[in-house]
């Protein structure tokens, strides 16, 4: 009689613990866990995720200095920016609360200075790295609606807070509690402009530099809005003296 009632408990434990792996896998999935972290020149520690075959950071870039000790220019007379051919950083509004929470704002210059920006073995990604990515999220589904096609990534990538408010479906702004399925943790941190030296767009889009240079004047990046359901990588041309948000990706 012992056994007989040993062996059916057994079986039930064991089928529990199958069915709890099995669970916590397809969270994992769901709800994927930075998986390590990376420590810049000032010491300021980044989680990283992993999305396909590349490892990216989570948070936005912070650095104030170049990869060899030497500082990076910070410039906050909005003339004096909008004329800049050589690198600088900002915090938006200059306020350095926007530059904790949402990391700086840099220009292309100082993007790709030879100096580097990023962190030993990491880089600032390319358009193609960028494109990447997006392809990788859209075949495997990340799209809002599930599909496979098209470009709908934005909640994806956009980060569960700080969003604003929108009615379009599948954008960042719209029910943020089903954003951020890749774990990419995107904030819309805004920009400064070029020419004028402006801050706009914090709270309703974020921008990030590739490496890619498009032209003379421009070169590409990434762009996230609010109220918008796709991301705009690949296509997005902008004056390299815009200041915008930097993430890194490992070698």
């Amino acid at each position: 009689m012992k056994i007989r009632s040993i062996v059916p408990f057994f079986v039930i434990v064991v089928v529990f613990v199958i069915l709890a792996i099995s669970c916590k896998k397809g969270n994992d999935t769901n709800n994927p866990v930075p998986d390590g972290t990376v420590k810049d020149i000032d010491g300021n520690v980044y989680h990283t995720v992993t999305i396909g075959t590349q490892v990216w950071m989570v948070e936005n870039l912070k650095t104030t200095k170049y990869l060899d000790g030497s500082p990076i220019p910070i410039v906050t007379d909005n003339t004096y920016w909008g004329n800049l051919t050589t690198g600088a950083y900002c915090n938006y509004d200059n306020d350095v609360a926007n530059g904790a929470k949402y990391g700086k704002l840099y220009n292309w210059y100082a993007a790709t200075n030879s100096k580097n920006l990023a962190p030993t073995g990491w880089h600032i990604p390319t358009n193609e790295e960028w494109i990447t990515m997006e392809n990788y999220l859209i075949a495997n589904g990340y799209n809002y609606d599930g599909t496979t096609t098209n470009n709908k990534l934005a909640k994806a990538l956009a980060a569960k807070t700080d969003w604003a408010i929108s009615n379009e479906i599948g954008a960042p702004g719209n029910d943020l509690t089903k954003n951020n399925l890749s774990g990419f943790t995107a904030f819309p941190g805004g920009a400064r402009s070029n020419k004028i030296g402006t801050f706009e767009d914090i709270g309703v889009w974020g921008y990030w530099w590739s490496s890619t240079e498009g032209n003379t004047d421009g070169a590409w990046d990434l762009d996230l809005g609010f109220n918008q359901n796709n991301v705009f990588g690949g296509d997005g041309l902008y004056f390299k003296s815009w200041g915008f948000s930097v993430r890194c990706i490992k070698n």
